[in-house]
């Protein structure tokens, strides 16, 4: 029995970073990788050497952009919740499912999403947000303090 996990049918598997960019920065362009994901390297002064090196020292945006290369660029299905808790370049992709055509992408549709994601947040901060306050709270907001008085 091999204990070793097959990482060959994934898209990432043996591709670099900058490759990966040069990739979808080519299909989509700066403008719409920015109104996707949100990251400022896209947006401000643009160009594949510095987003590159950013996103070398960002894990969180290395691994946005590696999402997005798979789920919208490579167009798979979306990963199993156990799968999509692990980086997108640990994730297994299953032997049936091969790489589509990239995503049709509009600036239009990101704006669509944008609102989407603000208002599927402001539900779960709604939800989070206790109706009535905690005893420590209220005792302390009672008290003026300040600490630069004498």
């Amino acid at each position: 029995m091999n204990d070793e996990i097959n990482y060959s049918n994934s898209p990432l598997h043996g591709l670099g970073l900058k490759s990966l960019l040069v990739e979808i920065v080519d299909h989509y362009g700066f403008e719409i990788l920015f109104a996707y994901l949100n990251i400022n390297c896209f947006k401000t002064n643009p160009s594949i050497n510095s987003s590159v090196k950013f996103l070398k020292k960002t894990d969180w945006a290395r691994e946005k952009v590696e999402a997005f290369y798979l789920y919208e660029y490579k167009n798979l299905p979306r990963a199993s919740y156990d799968q999509f808790s692990l980086p997108p370049r640990e994730r297994v992709i299953p032997e049936d499912q091969k790489p589509g055509n990239p995503k049709k992408l509009s600036l239009e549709d990101a704006e669509r999403l944008r609102e989407e994601r603000g208002i599927k947040s402001a539900e779960r901060l709604r939800e989070k947000k206790p109706a009535t306050r905690d005893a420590w709270s209220e005792r302390f907001s009672k008290k003026k303090i300040d600490p630069w008085a004498r």
